[in-house]
């Protein structure tokens, strides 16, 4: 199995544990607020949290994948070498992006609330661990890409 199918796995099984933990924590949430009249305290900011690392992480693999949101007109009405070229230049912008807004700029981040000793108000989680999905989706992100161009360009000799 290759680097990447196991990185494919892994988030899989993490965004099942994820999405599994959001639910029990929302149903929760309803039962103890609307059952037994006493609304749990810290279940509200448990799920901002958990859609954040679901949301970052859900991009990252369905990019990974190649089945993110595209508007693809050009690419269909391109020809097979304009095709390449333009799909191309979209992974290195993606690669750019991954790797100083999600990377450089989540590193930062999580840096920073970690310096800062941040805490969460409810849960008390140090507010790093919470941005720490930042940096590792940049690097996924620019992982699949940098893959995908590697994809491309060999598919490109062959023809």
């Amino acid at each position: 199995m290759t680097i990447r199918k196991n990185i494919d796995k892994a988030l899989e099984w993490v965004l099942v544990f994820l999405m599994s933990i959001l639910v029990i924590d929302v149903l929760w949430q309803v039962i103890s607020r609307y059952v037994m009249s006493s609304p749990s305290s810290f279940t509200d900011e448990l799920a901002g949290f958990l859609l954040i690392w679901v949301g970052l992480l859900g991009a990252t693999y369905v990019s990974g994948k190649r089945e993110h949101l595209a508007i693809d007109l050009l690419l269909q009405r391109s020809t097979p070498q304009r095709r390449f070229k333009l799909e191309l230049i979209i992974s290195v912008v993606v690669i750019l992006f991954a790797v100083t807004v999600l990377l450089a700029g989540g590193t930062w981040l999580v840096y920073t609330r970690f310096y800062l000793s941040v805490k969460s108000a409810a849960l008390g989680l140090p507010l790093g661990l919470v941005y720490l999905v930042l940096p590792i989706s940049g690097i996924l992100i620019a992982y699949f890409d940098i893959d995908n161009i590697v994809r491309m360009v060999r598919e490109n000799r062959k023809n």
